[in-house]
């Protein structure tokens, strides 16, 4: 499944929900705000920055946001909101595109790094933003953390939502790394459904901690959500922050 064909036209209108989900206030409000303190008053850039759910409330804040995106046709929902002199974006990958500039702050939000199907490409997104960054500059990724403790030996799938209307079905090759999420959306008569496939290459902390080492980042915080919570090992998810060093800076 090539991420162009998933992100289509038809998918980029069907993308946004505002006031729910992940358009929800109590999720896009502290994302938010701890993006606009990360930036520190620069300059940031989303990878994948899609419709604009993130970048055209913090652009709101004050906060100068350029963005890279792959899909023409979520772009074409961003500019639904906010034209290029507002949010300039530039058309293509995460893992090369360049765009012109420095900034203070690279972030990729809500498990997009997963959507890079191969360890060198994952790789190559954290030296993209490497490049992008100046001294101290900070790398920001939110991921969801491998649910195999929930698969069994023998069982190739887990329920990651149930809910009047929807079900989501992860199903796992552990040789590749390798998860497809199956979203099954029901009409209201709730006899149909429809079915979305996404693939995804699921990534440890830790695999993602040595990625960063490769770029020349060091963690500098993980926390289980974008309020600070502590990560532990029963949270579902991290947003994990990296930093390039200061001038001078000792690297151990």
């Amino acid at each position: 499944m090539d991420q162009q064909q998933i992100w289509d036209a038809d998918a980029a209108r069907r993308y946004d929900t505002p006031g729910s989900g992940m358009f929800a206030p109590e999720v896009l409000g502290p994302t938010v705000d701890r993006l606009t303190e990360l930036a520190d008053g620069g300059r940031a850039l989303e990878f994948a920055v899609g419709t604009g759910r993130v970048a055209v409330p913090l652009a709101e804040r004050g906060v100068p946001v350029t963005g890279v995106e792959l899909s023409r046709p979520m772009l074409g929902q961003l500019r639904t909101k906010a034209d290029e002199t507002v949010i300039p974006v530039v058309v293509g990958d995460m893992a090369t595109t360049r765009a012109p500039g420095a900034y203070t702050l690279v972030y990729l939000v809500y498990n997009t790094i997963a959507n890079l199907l191969t360890q060198a490409e994952q790789v190559a997104c954290f030296r993209n933003a490497a490049r992008h960054l100046g001294p101290g500059g900070r790398f920001v990724i939110e991921l969801w953390v491998p649910e195999l403790r929930r698969l069994p030996p023998g069982r190739e799938a887990t329920v990651g939502r149930s809910e009047p209307g929807y079900i989501l079905l992860d199903t796992y090759d552990v040789v590749r790394q390798h998860v497809v999420s199956h979203h099954f959306t029901f009409g209201e008569s709730g006899r149909q459904a429809r079915l979305d496939r996404t693939p995804h290459r699921y990534v440890w902390p830790a695999e993602l901690d040595l990625m960063a080492q490769l770029a020349g980042f060091r963690l500098e915080s993980r926390h289980a959500d974008w309020t600070g919570s502590e990560f532990t090992a029963e949270s579902p998810s991290h947003v994990s922050v990296y930093r390039l060093p200061e001038p001078g800076a000792r690297t151990t």
